[in-house]
């Protein structure tokens, strides 16, 4: 599975081709899952370009995407949308649109608190496990282990060997039996942590969030570029 992460914390100034308004967003969904992708990864924005878990900005956004593809919709709980681990519960008990599945990280504070809001309200949990962190290590421990939809696991930051980072990830992951795992880099690791997911056969991610240029070092005009060149890659 090839989930396209349209944006992240990337805007205009990163490059004009990052989405950022629901409709913006919903066209290029629909143009990376015509080039491949089977799910969609967003970060929902406000008018002033911040990361936001608010109704009011989350709403819109889920809707302007489920109108434009059938493909599932996945967001973050990432602290700079919320950094406050109780404000973010309290977003979370206020949506009005739900989506499937939402990442935690299990890393940042409040995180099983998150996690437990989240599956209260019948949402599904993805369990982001960030390369030198302790989040591998507490979500060993997390009694809500079993309960998780899938493990992400990201090779976080600059890495001067993404591989073997990605490698001593995996190695170190205590994932439930018949949980998914979706691997992915960033930046310069990118690429290389894709073609490894492929080759281990794990879920695996690409788009403008992770990395704004194609295998060849040139810069992506679109996140169906992106899509097309990690399918074709």
């Amino acid at each position: 599975m090839l989930q396209v992460c349209l944006n992240g914390s990337r805007g205009p100034g990163d490059s004009a081709a990052v989405p950022m308004t629901p409709e913006s967003l919903a066209e290029s969904a629909a143009r990376a899952v015509a080039a491949g992708a089977r799910e969609v990864r967003v970060h929902p924005r406000t008018p002033c370009g911040g990361t936001s878990l608010s109704p009011r900005v989350l709403g819109p956004v889920l809707r302007a995407i489920g109108a434009a593809v059938e493909t599932p919709v996945r967001i973050t709980t990432t602290a700079s949308a919320e950094p406050d681990p109780g404000r973010r519960v309290e977003r979370i008990r206020s949506w009005t649109v739900l989506p499937g599945l939402v990442s935690v990280d299990w890393h940042a504070p409040g995180a099983e608190e998150v996690a437990t809001a989240l599956l209260e309200r019948g949402v599904g949990v993805e369990a982001a496990l960030w390369s030198g962190t302790e989040g591998p290590a507490r979500f060993a421990r997390s009694p809500l282990a079993p309960r998780v939809r899938r493990v992400l696991a990201k090779v976080a930051g600059p890495d001067d060997d993404p591989l073997a980072t990605a490698q001593a990830l995996l190695s170190a992951l205590a994932v439930p039996a018949g949980v998914p795992v979706l691997l992915h880099g960033e930046e310069g690791g990118a690429w290389p942590v894709l073609r490894l997911a492929r080759r281990l056969g794990t879920d695996a991610r690409i788009g403008l969030e992770d990395t704004l240029f194609l295998p060849d070092g040139t810069r992506a005009r679109s996140n169906a570029e992106l899509v097309a060149a990690a399918l074709a890659d």
